[in-house]
């Protein structure tokens, strides 16, 4: 699938920065689990944080397919870094910029896009992962604002984020019709932030839990409808999961760039291992996967862009993609034998993200469901 010739651009554009400012850095940030100064600024005077968001409100109005560029040429040398680009860009601004009022927007968008504000989406709990909609965090109106209280998990740029998109339930007895979506920011009364947690993969990412201890939100930060916060929550997740597709598949270049240089540098049996059939094998179902992965990828991000619904096309290219790419990063260990499993490699840190892909954005045990459900005309919800 051919790109746009504004793509190719943003792609060149994105793929330059990368090497020039997260390559040299990638290895020291795993290592240090420490997320680089000033990225969020050097981000935002690139013009990707806000690639969905129209210029009105300080971003570029490039579109979904652009966010999966983006997020592509950053993971080929730190998913970890792409990874708390697309919760800033996507989970929060996406969804902020399509559900939101205008004046929300404005108060928020233009900070966000220019990285002075960092973003975050709060919705997965202790008890409540793929069953999002069993989500126990409260909301009660009081006067002309609501009163949270609960906890959210596994929350990435959790410590950093100055707004955060957090569900609540305003009517339990609704069930999934009783969720509500609120914009909350760090300073509000009642909302603090755990220390990051320590993780095996996406070092620096910064991860950790919110809480909510009768937190004050003004009523006029309701995004959406009173609770009509489901819909903001699906109309988010199709497009979430191509992008998140998009990491796995910048990964999977990763290992596979990775793998292709040390198989023609090392030496066994006289020769470079690149001539053994079973090392061209590997590196020839690396390059099949990846090509599919991408063909699966960039036709739901075009869908998406012209309006179209990609329950399933979403669910299919993440699911291939994320399960492939830890296949693919499994085989670039494999080829670089034992300095695979040194830590002075990179692929052992591309094996450690990938598994991330089979889990998060729904696990792939929820992909395969919605798949399912949706050729046989089965509702989800």
């Amino acid at each position: 699938m051919k790109l746009s010739d504004e793509l190719i651009m943003l792609q060149k554009s994105v793929g330059k920065f990368v090497k020039s400012e997260i390559e040299p850095i990638a290895e020291e940030m795993d290592k240090e689990d420490k997320w680089p100064d000033g990225m969020w600024k050097k981000l935002g005077d690139l013009g990707v944080l806000g690639s969905s968001v129209p210029e009105s409100y300080g971003g570029s109005g490039l579109g979904s397919f652009a966010q999966v560029v983006i997020a592509e040429e950053i993971a080929k040398y730190s998913a970890a870094i792409s990874l708390s680009y697309i919760a800033h860009s996507n989970l929060c601004m996406h969804n902020l910029y399509k559900n939101g009022n205008d004046e929300q927007r404005s108060k928020y968008l233009p900070g966000l896009c220019s990285g002075e504000k960092i973003g975050a989406l709060g919705l997965t709990e202790p008890g409540a992962g793929s069953d999002a909609v069993s989500i126990q965090t409260s909301a009660k109106r009081s006067g002309d604002n609501y009163i949270l209280n609960g906890s959210k998990t596994f929350i990435t740029n959790g410590p950093q984020a100055d707004v955060v998109i957090v569900y609540a339930k305003t009517d339990k007895e609704k069930g999934s019709g009783g969720i509500t979506a609120f914009l909350v920011e760090k300073q509000f009364p009642g909302f603090s932030a755990s220390k990051p947690f320590e993780k095996m993969g996406h070092r620096g990412s910064k991860t950790s839990e919110l809480f909510f201890e009768d937190c004050l939100v003004p009523a006029k930060n309701i995004l959406g409808k009173e609770n009509e916060g489901v819909k903001v929550m699906m109309s988010g997740l199709d497009i979430e999961r191509v992008v998140v597709a998009a990491i796995a598949l910048g990964l999977a270049e990763g290992a596979f760039r990775e793998s292709v240089k040390y198989a023609k540098e090392r030496k066994q049996f006289g020769k470079e291992i690149s001539n053994f059939q079973l090392v061209q094998a590997m590196l020839a179902d690396m390059y099949t996967s990846i090509e599919a992965a991408r063909l699966l990828i960039y036709d739901a991000a075009m869908q998406a862009d012209e309006g179209q619904k990609i329950n399933l096309q979403a669910a299919a290219a993440i699911l291939f993609t994320a399960e492939a790419t830890t296949k693919i990063t499994l085989d670039a260990i494999q080829i670089h034998g034992g300095y695979g499993y040194m830590l002075e490699y990179p692929v052992n840190r591309y094996l450690r993200d990938a598994k991330l892909y089979e889990i998060g954005a729904g696990t792939s045990e929820v992909r395969r469901l919605i798949i399912a459900r949706g050729i046989l005309g089965v509702e989800t919800f």
